[in-house]
């Protein structure tokens, strides 16, 4: 998932990236949403409030919701600053520092709000702020990594592709061409597990709280820890087939 970079990556590999990190990004979304009012995985809504704000001159809402909105941004900056500055040194490790971070974010994020949180104003400011970040910190690298094929914290765009790819399977032509049927299964996997990780979040949330955060956390270290194992099992094999190798070769004697 975290290894191949861009055009090299399988439509599995966008699928199980993909799925994780939008069954992550459901819970967060609506986890804040039920805590906060606000959403966290998309700022398209918080566009319109920017404009509603500025337009009735309330100066600090539309600073606060700038804020949030250049915090998202700032997540996507931060995660494709680190691919595409360390993707050569070590693939996998430039691609889960930004996973990583987003990890630690997250983890902040529960552990204040389940044992230092008072539901005071500013404290919710910075908490969504902080959230904002670390989805886009995530969106960044799936989309980078991807050749921005794969994209979780948001379905806008996605739905109108499904919309789109549906409307032209329609015709055969269409649904014989194996890359628009790859395209439309890597969309519908990331829509459904968006969808699946909303639903347990709001089911979740009701016994545990603010802890939810831990267990989306927990999804994006599956992650990176299994792509960590891929690597040590294929690194296991590599050195195995070298020392079968140097005891196959015969060595040449000596006239």
């Amino acid at each position: 998932m975290l290894r191949k970079f861009n055009n090299s990556r399988t439509i599995k590999e966008n699928i199980q990236l993909g799925s994780l990190t939008a069954f992550s990004a459901g819970m967060v979304n609506v986890t804040s949403v039920i805590i906060f009012f606000a959403f966290t995985s998309n700022v398209t809504g918080h566009y319109a409030i920017l404009a509603e704000e500025v337009s009735k001159g309330n100066w600090y809402q539309a600073a606060v919701v700038f804020a949030w909105i250049f915090m998202f941004f700032a997540g996507n900056f931060c995660s494709n600053l680190i691919i595409i500055n360390f993707n050569r040194i070590n693939t996998y490790a430039a691609h889960a520092a930004p996973l990583t971070i987003e990890i630690i974010c997250l983890l902040v994020v529960g552990t204040y709000g389940q044992f230092f949180y008072k539901e005071t104003l500013n404290e919710t400011e910075i908490l969504v702020a902080l959230m904002l970040f670390a989805m886009g910190i995530q969106n960044g690298l799936t989309a980078s990594i991807s050749n921005f094929s794969v994209k979780t914290t948001h379905l806008t765009g996605l739905t109108t592709d499904l919309g789109l790819l549906t409307s032209m399977f329609t015709k055969k032509e269409y649904r014989e061409n194996k890359s628009l049927r790859a395209r439309a299964s890597v969309l519908f996997a990331i829509a459904t597990s968006y969808l699946s990780g909303g639903i347990f979040a709001g089911i979740v949330y009701q016994q545990i709280g603010f802890m939810v955060f831990y267990i989306a956390s927990l999804v994006i270290g599956i992650i990176i820890c299994y792509e960590y194992y891929k690597i040590k099992i294929r690194k296991m094999v590599w050195n195995k087939k070298k020392k079968s190798l140097k005891y196959k070769t015969p060595v040449m004697s000596r006239p």
